[in-house]
């Protein structure tokens, strides 16, 4: 231990002193991904961005032809949103190849998931998270599912999903 540890480096403060008095605000730097076809997802990321700023959180809005797996590590946590086409699936033309090439680094991620349909049950969500689980992520909330175009409660929903990744 060396003469200054028990001291702020900045000011001479004692540590213990400094440490009560001083807050850092450290803001969790959030990525919302998504595709959308009809604009029901794209309104439910709007959302989840928007609970990651009211939380304190920097986010970055984008779609899915926006990011890639070389973008993972820049992010403390990512919201991944997606509807549910033909069989209950990911979209798979641009979302799911995006999806794909992110899961080996999902270890220890955190993450949440979100996403509109139009019919079925939202087998295709829990099939995403099974897989998201599987791959290791720590999915932080509930996923959000919304039925054709969000209602004030799902948007709400999604705020409070872009809440907990701030």
């Amino acid at each position: 231990m060396g003469l200054y540890d028990d001291f702020w480096p900045d000011t001479g403060e004692p540590w213990e002193y400094a440490k009560k008095e001083r807050k850092e605000i450290i803001m969790a730097k959030v990525a919302v991904v998504y595709w959308s076809g009809t604009g029901n997802t794209e309104t439910m990321a709007a959302s989840v961005a928007e609970g990651v700023k009211e939380k304190g959180g920097q986010v970055f809005l984008m779609t899915c032809g926006e990011f890639d797996a070389s973008m993972m590590d820049s992010y403390d946590a990512i919201a991944f949103g997606c509807p549910s086409m033909g069989s209950e699936q990911l979209e798979e033309s641009e979302f799911e190849p995006m999806f794909d090439s992110c899961k080996s680094s999902l270890k220890d991620k955190r993450i949440a998931l979100f996403g509109s349909h139009g019919w079925g049950s939202g087998e295709w969500m829990q099939s995403w998270e099974d897989t998201c689980r599987e791959e290791g992520a720590v999915l932080v909330c509930d996923s959000v599912i919304c039925n054709e175009a969000p209602d004030e409660e799902g948007l709400e929903n999604c705020k409070a999903l872009g809440g907990a990744l701030a």
